[in-house]
């Protein structure tokens, strides 16, 4: 497949992505931009949150982490399915009754300000990370299928992409967002399904034949018992539980989308919705990771060190034209898909939770929007920046890093809802933040010490539970003995 026809296919789906941003965002106001003005169908969400739940880590890295990891991945999606059942019955419900356009201000009425503030920045940390690790695997493998081939500087592949998402996003954000979404959703899981069927194709082979290949092959093994082992089911099903709950939940780029549902009886049919369908979506992203292997073999591929690029290096030089347009079509849903909502989320923590603009501008719209715009850019230019600095530094498995990294800055958001939420306690608002930042630390010093004394035991996604509870004794040990709040309480 030739860089000039990958090129021609980014142009056609970037127009299609533009039409139905200025068919959404007509009419559009501050309040379409923060949550849809509570309009978007339940149905519409749940899908198009596929996508945006798989993004371009499942896309790329699942399949390539199979080589290593085999399938102990489904173990965590099992765990998601756990997750979301804890956001759809207990977090929706308060982020509902509160009315909250942002879900950082449910810090602000329990705790205080320094909590809120502290919840705020927390969120901004961890999505700007986030969102640039994903857009950083996308685009590296644009970058060296296509650009590279144009001479065309990493930098400017970033620039180029993070200016069109800023500019369909601008007006009418999670408006257009949510139906976005759809589109990507649709392109990222037909070119999983189209992959497949080239390789048993190719392979001259039939889908149960590969079937039972696959099976009776390490790759897949899930349930890993060794307790020393990060892959250990126990520790992966319970990371995945609160990786939910953390980076769903507590998340306002994936709530900002339920929030836009008319009410939560439609938001709870989305996340249940959302939550079943993730389970045979993921598994075959894993099917497909071991049907990539046995291709390479087949082909007598190297495949060491291959990992984020086992994906695109099948699909875009070994299965002919047809299998890499839509390879390249799902890529790039997947590099919008990673980046779009997280911009408007972050725009709208920066502008509500930040900079209170909805406040010291109540009731001058126009004001408020063209606010709200400067910020956008500004937010665009931030993870433009991360994105170069990682390809600085990228040195392993995206999706370990991203996990891994979560752990850490997801963790003090999951103590600090969970103390608000389960307990009555009030707190010394000023400490907070101490806590809050303190908390990562004693988190990684806990996880070299777990390694040291027990020899052999790797400390794995199970971090973000630790940092959690390290946070939530934190908040314990700063409690305000004198009062107590019921506000937001379960």
């Amino acid at each position: 497949m030739t860089p000039g026809l990958i090129l021609v296919t980014f142009a056609l789906y970037t127009l299609l992505i533009f039409l139905i941003s200025w068919r959404t965002s007509r009419n559009a106001n501050n309040e379409s931009f923060f949550i849809g003005n509570r309009n978007s169908p339940w149905f519409v969400v749940a899908y198009g949150m596929i996508g945006a739940s798989l993004s371009g880590v499942t896309f790329i890295s699942v399949p390539g982490w199979v080589g290593t990891s085999h399938f102990t991945y489904f173990v965590i999606v099992l765990g998601y399915v756990a997750g979301y059942a804890v956001v759809s019955t207990i977090l929706l419900p308060v982020y509902y009754k509160l009315n909250l356009t942002s879900i950082y201000t449910y810090l602000d009425s329990r705790f205080g300000r320094a909590s809120y503030k502290t919840g705020s920045v927390f969120f901004l940390l961890s999505r700007i990370i986030g969102a640039s690790f994903r857009m950083f695997l996308v685009i590296s493998v644009l970058q060296l299928f296509v650009f590279d081939h144009y001479g065309v500087p990493f930098w400017v592949t970033v620039v180029i992409f993070m200016t069109l998402i800023q500019l369909y996003t601008s007006k009418g954000g999670i408006k257009t967002i949510v139906w976005t979404d759809t589109l990507q959703t649709t392109f990222m899981l037909l070119a999983v399904v189209v992959t497949v069927g080239f390789i048993i194709y190719e392979m001259h082979t039939s889908f149960g034949h590969m079937w039972s290949t696959v099976w009776a092959s390490d790759y897949s093994k899930i349930f890993v018992t060794n307790i020393k082992s990060s892959q250990n089911f126990v520790k992966l099903f319970l990371s995945g539980m609160f990786i939910t709950i953390a980076m769903t939940g507590l998340d306002q780029d994936m709530m900002q989308k339920n929030l836009s549902c008319r009410n939560l009886k439609d938001s709870r049919k989305n996340m249940t919705t959302l939550s079943l369908i993730l389970v045979p979506v993921n598994f075959i992203f894993l099917f497909l990771g071991a049907m990539l292997y046995f291709y390479a073999a087949h082909l007598h591929l190297d495949t060491s060190g291959l990992t984020d690029h086992l994906f695109p290096e099948i699909a875009l030089r070994h299965l002919g034209i047809v299998g890499g347009l839509i390879f390249i079509i799902g890529l790039i849903a997947a590099a919008y898909s990673s980046a779009d909502s997280a911009l408007t989320a972050l725009t709208t923590s920066l502008t509500i939770d930040i900079m209170e603009l909805d406040k010291r501008y109540a009731g001058h719209e126009e004001i408020l929007r063209k606010k709200r715009g400067r910020l956008h850019f500004v937010m665009m230019l931030i993870i433009i920046f991360v994105i170069v600095l990682f390809k600085l530094i990228n040195n392993q498995a995206i999706i370990a890093q991203l996990f891994t990294f979560a752990g850490y800055t997801y963790g003090p958001l999951l103590g600090l809802f969970g103390f608000g939420l389960f307990t009555r306690f009030s707190v010394k608002d000023k400490w907070v933040p101490l806590v809050a930042v303190l908390s990562p630390v004693f988190g990684y010093l806990l996880s070299r010490f777990l390694e040291f004394t027990f020899s052999g035991y790797k400390t794995g996604f199970e971090i973000l539970l630790i940092n959690g509870l390290i946070t939530f004794i934190g908040l314990l040990i700063i409690k305000n003995t004198s009062k107590t709040k019921s506000y937001g309480n379960i």
